[in-house]
């Protein structure tokens, strides 16, 4: 009987997009609140106060996984979300809080989410008396500790701007069931599932017209140029890397795709889209 050779996965490509500086603070503050050294933990220590660099999406996975080891926390993500201050956010925070009311503060963060997490864009619907939030594919390659605190931040900046009990309708996470999902029914007062088709979250659409508890016009319009100033400093977004991985993701329910299946669904040819790959450093494969 002969053995066939074991099958190698290509190498994963690293995380395009970034993380700013002042969101992953969040990581760092959270270990110091526990009279823990970050540079060992994390061979890095806390940037200065107002100095934070931004971080590359892959990094922040690390960092992530890291300190989860480290801590035996599997639901480290949703404990650092829980943790998040307007501060985290960096003048956008403010903008946020600032706002009239919650529908409000919801088009400020869609307009501006790259600054807050600049890897999977979300979009949003309202479905009957319902408002879903609903990642990209990209959010399954950050990892379930940049999901979950993704998330948990965003139900947490919500009750501390908008009403302390604010309480989505069901919550939905990518990745496979932790052994203690108890936590997670916790923090967010509602179902919570895992291994779904999407990362997604659920309101009431009552919620966007929550009034802010500290609603600041002046605030707002004063900040506003900080933040439309660091949003035209990110890199512009690689639209078409962006999408073959949408495609890949569709495609791969049905078996490994080639390329010229997905340079056909960009309407391509296999020349084109593998030349147009080549020219940014990226390979088909990975």
């Amino acid at each position: 009987m002969s053995i066939q050779p074991k099958a190698t996965r290509p190498p994963r490509a690293p995380l395009a997009g970034s993380v700013p500086g002042t969101y992953a603070r969040l990581l760092f503050d959270y270990l110091a609140a526990r009279g823990l050294d970050s540079l060992a933990i994390l061979g890095e220590a806390a940037p200065p106060a107002g100095h934070e660099p931004s971080y590359p999406a892959e990094r922040w996975r690390q960092l992530l996984a890291q300190a989860a080891d480290h801590l035996h926390d599997p639901a480290l993500g949703l404990h650092l979300g829980a943790s998040i201050t307007p501060a985290h956010l960096g003048p956008l925070g403010y903008v946020l809080a600032a706002s009239s009311n919650a529908s409000a503060a919801l088009q400020r963060y869609l307009r501006y989410q790259r600054l807050v997490h600049d890897v999977s864009p979300v979009r949003y619907e309202l479905s009957g008396d319902e408002l879903i939030l609903e990642w990209n594919d990209d959010s399954r390659a950050i990892g379930p500790h940049a999901n979950q605190c993704g998330l948990a931040a965003l139900v947490q900046f919500a009750r501390q701007i908008a009403a302390p009990d604010t309480t989505p309708l069901a919550v939905y996470f990518v990745e496979p069931a932790p052994a203690n999902p108890a936590p997670y029914a916790d923090f967010f007062g509602c179902p919570v599932s895992f291994e779904q088709p999407a990362t997604r979250i659920r309101f009431a659409a009552s919620l966007l017209q929550q009034p802010l508890r500290q609603p600041d016009a002046t605030l707002a319009t004063l900040l506003q140029g900080q933040v439309d100033a660091l949003l035209a400093a990110l890199p512009q977004q690689d639209h078409l890397l962006n999408d073959i991985r949408r495609r890949l993701s569709r495609r791969l329910l049905q078996g490994e795709p080639a390329l010229e299946h997905i340079a056909a669904d960009l309407h391509l040819s296999g020349r084109t889209l593998r030349r147009r790959l080549q020219q940014q450093g990226w390979h088909f494969r990975q």
